[in-house]
C-alpha cells in the first residue's frame, strides 16, 4: 500500500496544530562541535514546511548509541544550536526525552517554532519499541510525520512504535517529504525501472547484502561485484585469493549466486594487490587467477574499471551500494572513485543513479560527484533492506494513503 506523506495533508490542516516529527540527525559531533551537518541540511524542507504553515514542531532524534542512558557526549544540544542557524523558527532544545518529562516544557510552544527534545536513545525503552515510552510522545500531538529514513528498518518507540500509538488515539502518521523522496525514488528503481538496468553492490562482507544480491539479481541486466565480498565469489570459483578478506561460511551461498546469476553477475577480472594495506605498500596489478599466497586484494583492476565503466554508461537505471576497494586509503581508492565518475556521467546522460548511502555516499562525495547524481539516499541500511524487498517497520507503520 503506498503510504501517506506530509503533502496529503495540506498546509491549512497545520496551522495551529501540534506535530511530532522523527527526523535522522544523528550527524558526527567532535567535542560539541558538529563535523557533518547533511543529515540535518536534510531534514529542513520538511521543517520549514510545518514551520510556515504555522504548526508547532516537537521534533524527535538519536543521536550515536548511548544504550539508553544519559551520556553528555551523545546530547542534542549542538543539533539545536546548528538548527537555529539554518532555520529561520526559533529552535527550543528540551533536555528531557519522555513524551511526560517534556510536556512542561512545551507549554508555550508558538506557531511555527520548534523544540528539540533530547536524544531519544538516552531512554532503554527506544530501541525495544517499549509501548510506553511510544505513548508518552503521542500524548503530544495527533500529527505524527516521519522523516528519519535512516532508521526506518529498525523497530524503535520513536519510530514504527510511536507511529502506531499516534493512529491508535486517532490521530495520522505520514511520511515526511524527505521519508517520501527515498521511497520514490528506490521504488521506482525496483518497480519499473527503465533498462539497461545496472546494479553494483560492493563493500567487505557478502554476508550481510546476501538478500539484496539475491534479490536484485532477477531483476537486473548485470549486478557488478566489487570490493572484498567479490573474494568470497573468487573462492567459490575455486580461485586463489592470498591473505584477502574471505567470509569462509558464505562461499557455498556465493556459489549459488553465481550459478543463478550466470552472465548476469560480473565479477572483477583483474585486482590491486599488496602485502599490506598501506598508502605506501607496494601495490601490483595481477589477473584474478594470479592472485598470490601473500596478496591481499584491495581494489579493483585497470580491465575492470574499463570493463564496469562501460556498462554503466550504457545504463538507464543504475542502484549502487558498497565501495570496490579499500577507499578510504588514497592506494585504493581509484577504483571506488572511477565508479562514482561512471555512475555521475550516466546521470549526465539522463540516467537515473541511485546511491545506497553510507560508504557509497562517502565515494561520491570524494570524488566531487553528488551533485550530478540523481539521488543519494541517507539511509544505506534501510535502502539494502528496501532493495531487498523487506518491509521496513517505520514506513509499515504509516498511515495507508487509501485509508
Amino acid at each position: 500500500m503506498i503510504k501517506k506523506n506530509l503533502s496529503d495533508v495540506g498546509s491549512d490542516r497545520l496551522r495551529g496544530r501540534t506535530v511530532i516529527v522523527r527526523a535522522d540527525l544523528n550527524v558526527p559531533v567532535d567535542s560539541g562541535s558538529i563535523t557533518d551537518d547533511q543529515r540535518i541540511r536534510a531534514s529542513l524542507p520538511t521543517l520549514r514546511t510545518l514551520t510556515e504553515a504555522g504548526a508547532r514542531v516537537i521534533l524527535l532524534s538519536h543521536l550515536g548509541r548511548p544504550n539508553g542512558r544519559v551520556a553528555p557526549a551523545y546530547s542534542l544540544a549542538p543539533v539545536a544550536e546548528r538548527l537555529n542557524e539554518l532555520l529561520e523558527s526559533p529552535v527550543r532544545f528540551v533536555p528531557h526525552t519522555d513524551g511526560r518529562a517534556a510536556s512542561g516544557s512545551l507549554e508555550f510552544l508558538g506557531e511555527g517554532e520548534i523544540a528539540l527534545l533530547e536524544n531519544t536513545r538516552f531512554e532503554a525503552g527506544e530501541t525495544a519499541n517499549d509501548p510506553e515510552l511510544a505513548s508518552s510522545w503521542a500524548e503530544l500531538g495527533d500529527l505524527f510525520v516521519n522523516d528519519a529514513f535512516g532508521t526506518a528498518h529498525r523497530a524503535h518507540a520513536s519510530t514504527a512504535g510511536l507511529a502506531s500509538a499516534i493512529r491508535a488515539s486517532g490521530g495520522e502518521a505520514v511520511a515526511g517529504l524527505l521519508m517520501a523522496k527515498e521511497l520514490e525514488f528506490l521504488e521506482e528503481a525496483l518497480r519499473l525501472p527503465e533498462r539497461p538496468f545496472v546494479a553494483i553492490i560492493g563493500g567487505a562482507k557478502i554476508s550481510s547484502k546476501i538478500g539484496v544480491v539475491s534479490a536484485l539479481l532477477p531483476r537486473v541486466d548485470r549486478l557488478l561485484i566489487g570490493g572484498a565480498m567479490a573474494n568470497t565469489f573468487f573462492r567459490a570459483m575455486g580461485l586463489d585469493t592470498g591473505e584477502s578478506l574471505i567470509e569462509e561460511d558464505s562461499i557455498e551461498v556465493a556459489a549459488q549466486l553465481l550459478e543463478e546469476g550466470g552472465d548476469r553477475l560480473v565479477l572483477p577480472l583483474d585486482c590491486i594487490v599488496t602485502s599490506e594495506i598501506s598508502e605506501t605498500a607496494r601495490r601490483r596489478v595481477v589477473e584474478r587467477t594470479d592472485v598470490q599466497g601473500e596478496d591481499k586484494i584491495l581494489d579493483i583492476g585497470p580491465r575492470t574499471r574499463d570493463l564496469f565503466a562501460d556498462l554503466v554508461s550504457r545504463a538507464k537505471t543504475i542502484v549502487w551500494n558498497g565501495p570496490m576497494g579499500v577507499f578510504e586509503i588514497d592506494a585504493f581508492a581509484e577504483g571506488t572513485v572511477l565508479i562514482a565518475e561512471a555512475v555521475a556521467a550516466a546521470c549526465d546522460g539522463g540516467a537515473l543513479g541511485i546511491l545506497g548511502g553510507g560508504d557509497s555516499a562517502a565515494a561520491a562525495e570524494r570524488a566531487d560527484v553528488v551533485d550530478r547524481l540523481t539521488h543519494v539516499s541517507t539511509g544505506g541500511g534501510a535502502s539494502l533492506e528496501l532493495l531487498a524487498g523487506a518491509d521496513l517497520p517505520g514506513v509499515h507503520a504509516l498511515t495507508d494513503r487509501s485509508a
